[in-house]
């Protein structure tokens, strides 16, 4: 008797799992386009085009202090949310927008450069980490930085100044 009820409850444990796997394939099938489309419709991002990618500031006096408004369109599908934005180094300040850039609208932001200790050819580099659809973007400044007068005759004599 034992074994009779162990058969029956084997069988039935094989059958109802069957039922629920089969089951469970054709809900997949149905419902594997529908889940597609839906995905594909989720994949709304933001797209953010800069007016310009580089601003060069040309040539400016080495301690000074200069400042460039990047302007850009949310030209995606999304509102843009900008979380971060980061200069190469310390001197390159940038100044991202906190609130939504809705589609089809525009933004702005500031990036500031201080000069002071960085002679000569500078390019530095905005990196912007936002829910575009790559999830980071970058801008680019430049500058000549002509250095300090007492700077460029060390530069010039290879001294600092002393007296033989």
């Amino acid at each position: 008797m034992k074994k009779g009820l162990l058969m029956i409850a084997a069988v039935a444990a094989i059958a109802f799992t069957s039922c629920k796997e089969n089951a469970a394939d054709k809900v997949k099938e149905e419902n594997a386009k529908e889940v597609a489309d839906r995905d594909a419709k989720a994949e709304k991002f933001a797209k953010i085009e800069f007016e310009k990618e580089m601003h060069d500031f040309g040539t400016i006096n080495e301690g000074d202090v200069v400042e460039h408004i990047f302007k850009f369109k949310n030209t995606g599908d999304a509102p843009l949310v900008i979380t971060s934005a980061k200069g190469s180094c310390g001197c390159t300040v940038p100044n991202p927008p906190k609130e939504p850039i809705a589609p089809g609208a525009e933004g702005e932001f500031a990036v500031k450069f201080n000069s002071a200790g960085k002679p000569n050819s500078q390019i530095k580099t905005i990196r912007i980490t936002a829910n575009t659809e790559t999830g980071k973007d970058m801008v680019k400044i430049k500058a000549f930085v002509t250095p300090k007068a007492g700077a460029a005759a060390k530069a010039q004599t290879g001294h600092e100044g002393h007296n033989h």
